[in-house]
């Protein structure tokens, strides 16, 4: 006796073709629609602000390749991010890290409803990233930072390293999802250092 072809395995089948029939059949992508659609959501946002819908050549390239750029395209975007970074005048990476920790939990800035600023920005750093055990609630679109300085020993060139990756994370790896903190305006330079003593420090709790 033939066995028949269960239903619900049908039903997918159809399901998946039925798409893939639709994309296949779909308008290609009118970039112009979508930029003055970007736009028009906008139209209460202060003047400043509205920077923020202008791609620089980074942010354009990321977009064009999915954020899976090319390698000759990749290695642009590292040297030329890489290049942009400003450092400390007085040459110090690392400065307060109790003034981090209440950075790395605040979310604070950038969003409507902080317009105008009541408050320095934050870092929102546990939104996706562990870092101090105390700290039971963080996200996990990072990696755990838990103890990242002891298991370094606190090299100064991973200090140095963290500094640069907070500052822009571009300069490390092209399109990465971690926000431009310092390049991007968002952070100050003594903020950064702040948050790399957070992260780096012996003293810090996230090094306990």
């Amino acid at each position: 006796m033939r066995k028949s072809f269960p239903a619900a395995a049908l039903t997918v089948i159809t399901m998946v073709v039925g798409a893939a029939s639709a994309t296949a059949q779909s308008p290609a992508v009118n970039a112009a629609r979508i930029e003055a659609a970007v736009k028009s959501s906008w139209p209460q946002a202060p003047t400043d602000w509205k920077e923020r819908l202008v791609q620089d050549e980074t942010m354009a390239a990321c977009s064009q390749y999915k954020n899976s750029p090319p390698r000759t395209v990749a290695d642009a975007i590292v040297a030329r991010e890489k290049a942009a970074i400003k450092y400390p005048a007085d040459g110090k990476l690392m400065g307060d890290w109790k003034k981090g920790e209440k950075l790395a939990q605040s979310g604070y800035g950038r969003r409507f409803t902080d317009y105008p600023p009541r408050t320095e920005n934050g870092g929102n750093c546990y939104a996706c990233h562990q870092l101090a055990k105390a700290e039971l609630s963080f996200g996990t679109l990072g990696p755990s930072l838990l103890e990242y300085g002891k298991i370094r020993k606190f090299a100064e060139a991973d200090v140095k390293a963290v500094y640069e990756r907070i500052y822009n994370p571009h300069a490390a790896v092209p399109c990465a999802d971690m926000p431009r903190l310092g390049a991007g305006g968002h952070l100050s330079i003594e903020q950064i250092k702040d948050l790399v003593a957070y992260v780096m420090s012996p003293d810090s709790p996230v090094n306990k």
